[in-house]
């Protein structure tokens, strides 16, 4: 809810995309940059420790934006650096929580619980615009954070005194460098061609999300009256879907090809919701493109997620879900500042030189909003050239599904 409502607050003291893209910049800097090595050290260290630690080192920066905010000292550069930092532990946590949740799930039951950690996410994605955009409205940004801060602390608690976490198996020296380790995780994904596909088509579909979560708030915020209310609301009709999803996702029988429905799953969302947003001023159509956008996406997600814990030995998990990381989330801060800068410098003033009744003006709209309306009717484009490519380049190892009957 901090990060919803920070970017509530910085928009409506900037009224730049930029400036707000850069806080999803920030956060996924680390991913790019760290994460092999992160992955390396979460192979070698305890994973319950490790997550405490992290989840610990996270609240702190929230709290530390906090006594800012009571001091009136809160600036712009203070979020990104929080947002680096909270970057940073997260993705050393990532991986030691993927770890350890393949060692607690039994294996025919990945699909399922893949489905039931969606639907979990999902409520969160539902009940964070809610509870924030309330919040932030009747309190401020500092009740958002108390009330994070709280719930922290019962997450917290409860990996503290009741999960056990057993540690997996590991055949090499612990002692082992960690770029040595490092290297393994690379060596091995170089090895599994349909992990790399699979890799970069999320790479080459997180690049364009991310360009579209810069463009929300600079689409909605100045376009429609009570902005962040209708931002909100938007944002929780993709929970709602993403939680259909879900339920979809665990009760779905084993596909012939899980390759084929991540390609499907992801063709939807991307020749929908970007369109829907671009071409129409309503909020209600807002709404119906983001329950298109994102109701298959737990199911993506969940054979995604089969795929990798079904192939992935247990004991090189982090290190190969840390380069998966790196090489799948570079995009994101690439999309988020190619968003942001797009819009401010770009489409928002090319769209206030064309002239009333013009053709862009009709499909876009006019007045401030319409340069993100015309970046996501470009994104629609893009989004959906990526995912027939890599249907197509996808096409052997689902006709190898097929046969196998994997």
């Amino acid at each position: 809810m901090t990060s919803y409502a920070l970017v509530l607050w910085l928009y409506r003291g900037s009224g730049s995309a930029l400036s707000t893209a850069l806080l999803r910049i920030c956060s996924y800097a680390p991913y790019v940059l760290m994460s092999i090595f992160a992955g390396a050290l979460s192979d070698k260290w305890n994973k319950k420790r490790t997550m405490l630690t992290c989840d610990l080192l996270a609240a702190m920066t929230t709290a530390a934006a906090f006594l800012l905010i009571k001091t009136g000292q809160l600036c712009p550069w203070h979020l990104y650096l929080i947002n680096a930092v909270n970057g940073l532990m997260n993705t050393v946590q990532q991986p030691a929580a993927e770890v350890a949740s393949t060692q607690l799930i039994p294996r025919q039951h990945y699909q399922k619980t893949g489905g039931l950690r969606s639907f979990s996410q999902s409520a969160n994605t539902i009940l964070t615009p809610v509870f924030a955009t309330v919040l932030y409205i009747f309190g401020g940004i500092g009740a958002v954070i108390i009330t994070d801060l709280l719930t922290f602390g019962a997450a917290f608690s409860t990996l503290l005194f009741f999960i056990n976490i057993p540690e997996p198996e590991r055949a090499e020296d612990k002692q082992q460098s960690v770029l040595r380790s490092a290297g393994e995780g690379l060596r091995w994904l170089r090895s599994n061609p349909l992990i790399m596909k699979l890799i970069f088509f999320l790479a080459g579909i997180n690049l364009i999300a991310s360009a579209y979560t810069a463009s929300l708030p600079a689409l909605i915020i100045p376009k429609a009256e009570n902005g962040e209310s209708i931002l909100g609301a938007v944002n929780a009709c993709a929970g709602i879907a993403s939680l259909i999803g879900s339920i979809i996702a665990s009760a779905l029988p084993v596909p012939k090809s899980r390759v084929r429905l991540i390609c499907l799953s992801l063709f939807f969302s991307m020749s929908t919701e970007n369109f829907l947003l671009a071409l129409w001023d309503s909020p209600v159509i807002w709404c119906i493109g983001a329950v298109c956008g994102w109701l298959f996406i737990p199911v993506m997600g969940t054979q995604l997620d089969v795929i990798f814990r079904s192939t992935i030995p247990a004991e090189m998990q982090g290190r190969v879900y840390s380069c998966r990381n790196t090489l799948q989330f570079f995009t994101i801060p690439i999309g988020g500042l190619f968003g942001g800068a797009f819009i401010d410098k770009a489409a928002e003033p090319f769209m206030a030189e064309q002239p009333s009744g013009s053709l862009l003006t009709v499909l876009f709209g006019e007045g401030k909003g319409s340069g993100a309306a015309l970046l996501l009717g470009i994104l629609g484009i893009a989004g959906t050239a990526v995912c027939i490519v890599f249907t197509l380049l996808l096409r052997r190892h689902i006709q190898q599904e097929k046969l196998n009957n994997i």
